[in-house]
C-alpha cells in the first residue's frame, strides 16, 4: 500500500505523536510519500528520525499509484489537499492534529484508525465539489472548492451581489458578501452566517448572505445541478473571492459561473460516528442540561 502524507505546520506538542504515527505506518509495510515542504520542515526542526519515503510537491508529481492521500492536521489541511488530488480518484483520509477537526475526524491519539486504514475496513463517501469559471481567476489557481465559494467586501463599503440561478435573476444581495456552499460546507462558513445544515448526500447548494442590510433576506437552497452566475459591485471597485481557504481580488462587474464539478472526491470515514454524532460532538448540537 502506498500512502501520500500531507501536512502543513504541526505544533511542537504533536511531534512525538506524529512520529509515532509515521513509524507505525512504516512498520506495517506502508510505502510512504511525503509532501516535500512538510518533510523538509520536520527534518530541519527536530532530531527525531523520520521513516524513509519519496517526496512530492503538488498535483503534477503526486505518484499516480497512490492508494490513499492522508492529511495530518486540521480541516484547513484537508481543504488544501483538494488542490492536489483533484480528479485523480484517490481517496482522502484526515487525522486531526488541529483543533475542531470536522473533516479530519480521526483522533491522532487513538491508533484504531491505523488498523482500519491498513485493513481497508472503512467507508468511502462521495463528496461533491464546486467548480468556478471566470476570466478573473489568476493563472494556476485551483478552480475547485469542497466547502464553499464566497464573496466578501475588502473594505468598509457594502457590496451589491447580483445572482442568477439557471438564468433566473434574484433580487440583489445588499450585504457584506455571499457564501455559496456545498452540503459538506454547510457546517463551515455558511453555518456561521445563518445557513442551514445539510446532510452530506443531499443534492443541493446553499446561498447564504453575509450580514445582509435588509431584514427580509434569507438563505436559499437550490438544486446542485444549477448553474449560478454571480457578479459584485462596490464603491471601491472590487471584492475578495475565496474558494475554501484560497482567495484573490475579484474586480467589480466580473462575471463568475459556479456549478457542481464533473467529479466528486472520495472521502474516507475513519470513525464509526454518524454525521449527526459528529454534529453533537464537534458543534455541541443539542447541548442542553434537559437532554442529559
Amino acid at each position: 500500500m502506498k500512502i501520500a502524507i500531507f501536512a502543513r505546520e504541526i505544533n511542537e506538542k504533536w511531534w512525538n505523536r506524529l512520529m509515532s504515527v509515521l513509524k507505525e505506518l512504516d512498520s506495517r509495510g506502508v510505502e510512504l510519500t511525503y509532501y516535500r515542504p512538510f518533510y523538509t520542515n520536520m527534518v530541519h526542526s527536530t532530531d527525531i528520525p523520520i521513516p524513509a519515503g519519496d517526496l512530492f510537491t503538488g498535483e503534477l508529481d503526486l505518484p499516480s499509484d497512490t492508494d490513499i492521500f492522508l492529511c495530518l492536521g486540521g480541516d484547513g489541511t484537508f481543504l488544501e489537499s483538494i488542490t492536489m488530488v483533484r480528479d485523480r480518484d484517490i481517496p482522502i483520509a484526515g487525522v486531526n492534529f488541529g483543533r475542531l477537526g470536522f473533516l479530519t475526524a480521526a483522533d491522532s491519539v487513538n491508533e484504531e484508525w491505523i488498523d482500519a486504514l491498513i485493513s481497508k475496513s472503512f467507508q468511502i463517501e462521495k463528496r461533491a465539489l464546486l467548480t468556478v469559471s471566470s476570466s478573473a481567476i489568476p493563472p494556476n489557481f485551483c478552480r475547485y472548492a469542497l466547502n464553499e465559494v464566497s464573496f466578501q467586501r475588502k473594505d468598509p463599503s457594502m457590496l451589491a451581489v447580483y445572482v442568477k440561478v439557471n438564468g433566473m435573476e434574484l433580487p440583489p444581495y445588499w450585504s457584506d458578501g455571499l457564501v455559496l456552499a456545498s452540503p459538506t460546507g454547510s457546517t463551515a462558513y455558511s453555518l456561521s452566517v445563518g445557513g442551514p445544515i445539510a446532510l452530506p448526500g443531499v443534492k443541493a447548494l446553499i446561498l447564504a448572505p453575509i450580514a445582509p442590510h435588509n431584514l427580509n433576506v434569507r438563505p436559499l437552497v437550490v438544486s446542485d445541478d444549477s448553474i449560478i452566475e454571480i457578479h459584485v459591485e462596490s464603491r471601491k471597485g472590487s471584492a475578495i473571492m475565496s474558494l475554501d481557504n484560497r482567495s484573490f481580488i475579484l474586480p467589480a462587474g466580473e462575471k463568475v459561473l459556479i456549478s457542481k464539478a464533473e467529479f466528486d472526491i472520495k472521502y474516507i470515514s475513519l470513525t464509526r460516528d454518524s454525521f449527526i454524532e459528529a454534529l453533537k460532538e464537534k458543534l455541541l448540537w443539542g447541548k442542553d442540561k434537559r437532554n442529559s
